[in-house]
């Protein structure tokens, strides 16, 4: 079982492990109005910025998959997150046992196919390293450039449902194979 996110390369992307110092940069992006508008009304803070941190270092120790830090090639800066995860969210359908996809990157990524390149890859790693599976994936109704990526990776609604008091839009993409 893989126990560490490996690094991949694409043609303008690094993906790799997290690390400690990604820590500020990564909360400075979880802050900015433009990203955190889909999570809350309210940015997340350093305590919670820095449990999901670890939680995504740990989910490879616990499952063989997670997320990676994806960096921009051209300037080694730190634009977001991508990968599979469980999360156990209190919602229904519940699919706790069945990974969830999901990214987040900086305002100033928005718009470059930057996300759909780090997600193809997840994607990539995903069908040829982890047995066949469906993926799950939560997004905010009103945000229309991560529903249309999910639609592009072979998502589909599966109900809308209330997740923290907010409305929730469910998809899932079939097991691959």
């Amino acid at each position: 079982m893989v126990r560490e996110a490996p690094r991949i390369e694409t043609e303008r992307l690094i993906l790799r492990p997290w690390r400690k110092d990604d820590f500020r940069p990564w909360l400075e992006i979880m802050q900015h109005p433009e990203v955190h508008k889909h999570f809350g009304p309210n940015p997340i803070g350093a305590e919670e910025c820095w449990r999901r941190l670890t939680a995504a270092v740990g989910g490879w120790q616990f499952n063989g998959f997670g997320t990676w830090g994806v960096e921009r090639k051209d300037d080694g800066a730190l634009i977001g997150n991508a990968g599979i995860f469980t999360a156990w969210r209190d919602l229904e359908p519940e699919f706790g046992e069945e990974p969830e996809m999901g990214w987040i990157f900086a305002a100033d990524a928005h718009g470059q196919g930057l996300a759909s390149e780090a997600c193809r890859t997840v994607i990539d790693w995903a069908e040829a390293n982890l047995d066949p599976t469906p993926l799950w994936a939560i997004i905010a109704p009103e945000n229309a450039p991560s529903i249309r990526l999910a639609e592009k990776l072979g998502f589909q609604a599966h109900n809308e449902t209330s997740y923290h008091d907010a409305p929730t839009l469910v998809l899932k993409r079939p097991a691959w194979g």
